[in-house]
């Protein structure tokens, strides 16, 4: 079971990590996503992963499961929700705006408005 997950959160990593280096705003959101999910996998296997038993200690229970990661990852679900939110419409406007969705700054040499750019990234006076 350890390896199991163990094996999902390093997949879900692998995969937020490449996606957040792509040239796109979706990907990149996608793969902060997938780092979120990541991350409360993790917080939630640091509870050890037990099964069937209750999450308050009482006086029949041998056995009991911590609450606190439960409560953290119920926590980070939240905060990765609104996060998830804000990017988004971050993205959007910015689509809006320029017309591309690239998250990189274009070089100074490719003027795609029309403009004449000199090499050393100044305009040119005409």
């Amino acid at each position: 079971m350890e390896f199991l997950v163990a094996s999902a959160i390093g997949v879900l990593t692998a995969a937020g990590l490449y996606l957040v280096m792509r040239l796109r705003t979706f990907p990149v959101i996608m793969g902060v996503s997938l780092l979120t999910y990541a991350v409360n996998v993790f917080l939630f296997a640091s509870g050890r992963l037990t099964i069937g038993a209750p999450p308050i200690l009482t006086d029949d229970a041998t056995r009991y499961t911590d609450p606190l990661p439960q409560a953290l990852v119920l926590t980070a679900i939240v905060i990765s929700f609104g996060m998830t939110a804000v990017v988004v419409v971050m993205a959007l406007g910015s689509y809006l705006g320029s017309d591309d969705d690239r998250v990189n700054d274009p070089d100074p040499g490719d003027a795609s408005d029309g403009d004449s750019v000199a090499q050393d990234g100044k305009e040119g006076a005409a």
